[in-house]
């Protein structure tokens, strides 16, 4: 099959990934009256964001004292001061405005006395600057991420978005210029692949949790636009911070929300102690998830660990009532007899540190534009390419995402695209040349998977690529761990070339979308291990036991050195660095100082 015979359809926006960012955006255009098509591997509403439990980061004021001045401050706080403050200030001051918008659309949140949106507290959510915690996450029960995207959903229909279902982005078609015209796609009903071309291609496809072996991330979430945008030489930004969320359930990998310790559950150790008021004094179980993650699995390290092999820590409900647990937390409830044969309502659930969140992505700015290092400036627009939610860094969680600014990101970012793209009047813009050979790397890619007589079967190499992972890329590194690992991660690049393929047929193959999710791991694992050896210091998520805490580098951080973003290029497997934006938009800068809860 050659270009020329290759399906092309057109469209002014193309968008890949159909959750919350995806959608968001969508719905924007689409009530512009702009021709969208949306590609999504699965059903839109079985997208990952349907799994986010908690709560959306806004500072309301609905149950207690709080503006956007608190969660500007805690989320550079959060973010251990590598988030840039102009995005985390146009984020936080968003905040309300689209709440309320999705209020307005139909969003079901659970309610005050008076009528208002209900509010928890969630970690490292403070008031007056840290001094107290403060009740900010707008949440719908235990299921505000299903709640959203269904809405979200329901609104696109009503908007007429076009959803291309069960389809699957393979390759960002790139002209001579450099600019962005399109993707090449999978359809997975027939196994054929089709170019849509758009004025502009917008990257919404989410993270890449399935790179490691114990995850909350839903098996799509493959990477599959860092893939894209790595193979078309765009750079990955901070990509060494992942967040482990601190309460997955053992041995099993589900979420249980960080809204259970915002309604009041309590961590215990194996003495039934109430460990993190010795680690944060004023936060306690509500500091931020980095610094929770790390203080249970210390406490597992150090004997205090339940259960038969000491290896987890307990999750105490039971104090809270069956009647509140079944209001605000009926999904955890669910969860509790269904993975851990457990009654929250009358025992303690066993969590330990789950892989959750991937703070690092694409570069972009806060409109949405892709960005990268081009003449000796920093971020240099490419024409035609966006990305949104969590696929995308536009850093506003930096080294470490707070709970709830992860809806948010995507509500707020989703629309600023969106509202960026309207502007820009693509309505009466033409579509630029196809380039002649757009879809020669796909064709190849798909060639050879299907020219393959031997070789190894995807699944087998990504199980190991994912174990590599999880032991050399853990909530507590080691510099040797880490050079370890990127031995191990680049041995394994080698075998994902020789992925073969037993079944070659076209309708509905899966393994022939599994092979080519592969293809997006191991972009998205090397970008993590080599970007986390390279980084020298202790900052958030990225715990490295050899720079600990001392005078000239508390917490072992090194502002000096490494106050300054990541990126990696998949082309020669190398790093470059650009600078942390330590200005905000309207407001003071808040300066670095240790961290403490």
């Amino acid at each position: 099959m050659t270009t020329a015979k290759i399906s092309t359809r057109k469209f002014d926006v193309v968008i890949v990934g159909a959750g919350g960012s995806g959608m968001r955006a969508s719905l924007q255009l689409a009530l512009a009256g702009l021709n969208v098509a949306v590609l999504s591997k699965v059903f839109p509403t079985r997208s990952h964001t349907v799994a986010a439990q908690g709560g959306i980061g806004a500072s309301l004021g609905n149950m207690s004292e709080d503006n956007w001045h608190y969660h500007f401050f805690d989320t550079v706080k959060g973010s251990d001061w590598l988030g840039d403050q102009d995005a985390i200030e146009f984020m936080c001051r968003e905040a309300p405005k689209v709440v309320y918008e999705l209020e307005h659309f139909g969003m079901p949140f659970d309610r005050n006395a008076d009528g208002t949106i209900y509010q928890r507290p969630f970690g490292g959510h403070t008031a007056n600057y840290g001094e107290k915690p403060v009740q900010r996450a707008c949440a719908a029960a235990d299921r505000t991420g299903h709640a959203m995207l269904h809405t979200l959903y329901q609104q696109n229909v009503k908007a007429r978005t076009q959803f291309f279902v069960e389809w699957m982005a393979l390759d960002l078609i790139r002209d001579a210029e450099g600019d962005v015209v399109g993707v090449t796609a999978l359809e997975m009903e027939t196994g054929e692949v089709h170019i849509l071309q758009g004025k502009t291609v917008l990257l919404a496809t989410g993270g890449a949790g399935r790179i490691f072996a114990a995850s909350t991330n839903a098996f799509i979430n493959t990477g599959d636009g860092l893939g894209m945008a790595a193979r078309a030489g765009i750079p990955l930004e901070d990509m060494e911070f992942w967040q482990f969320h601190p309460t997955g359930v053992h041995n099993a990998g589900v979420l249980l929300t960080e809204g259970c310790r915002g309604e009041g559950a309590i961590l215990r150790n194996a003495n039934g102690e109430r460990f993190m008021e010795r680690y944060a004094p004023t936060l306690k179980d509500l500091a931020p998830r980095d610094f929770v993650s790390r203080c249970m699995d210390q406490e597992i390290k150090e004997g205090r660990g339940c259960g038969p092999n000491k290896d987890y820590i307990n999750l105490d409900m039971t104090h809270l009532g069956g009647d509140t647990i079944a209001k605000r937390l009926p999904s955890v409830l669910e969860i509790g007899h269904n993975f851990a044969n457990v009654d929250i309502t009358k025992e303690p659930i066993p969590v330990v540190p789950t892989i959750h969140y991937q703070m690092g992505g694409i570069p972009t700015n806060i409109h949405g534009q892709v960005v990268v290092p081009k003449d000796g400036k920093p971020n240099e627009i490419i024409n035609g390419l966006y990305a949104v939610g969590e696929c995308a860094c536009v850093s506003v969680h930096g080294a470490n995402r707070l709970g709830t600014n992860s809806l948010l990101d995507l509500l707020v970012f989703g629309r600023a695209a969106g509202n960026h793209l309207v502007a820009a009047n693509l309505g009466k813009q033409s579509h630029k040349t196809l380039p002649a050979d757009a879809a020669d790397r796909s064709l190849a890619r798909l060639a050879r998977l299907d020219g393959s007589s031997s070789g190894e079967y995807a699944q087998d190499v990504a199980n190991d690529l994912r174990a590599a992972m999880q032991q050399h890329a853990g909530v507590f590194r080691t510099q040797a761990m880490l050079n370890e690992g990127v031995s191990k991660i680049a041995a394994i690049a080698e075998r994902v070339r020789n992925i073969t393929l037993k079944d070659k047929s076209k309708v509905f193959n899966t393994a022939r979308i599994e092979a080519l999710e592969v293809e997006n791991l191991i972009e998205a694992a090397q970008a993590t291990i080599v970007s986390a050896a390279a980084r020298t210091e202790s900052r958030g998520a990225h715990t490295v036991n050899d720079y600990g805490d001392t005078p000239a580098h508390p917490n072992g951080r090194n502002d000096e050195q490494w106050m300054k973003h990541t990126l990696w290029y998949s082309e020669g497997n190398r790093l470059d660095y650009k600078p942390v934006n330590l200005k905000p938009l309207t407001v003071d800068s808040i300066p670095p100082k240790v961290r403490t809860f």
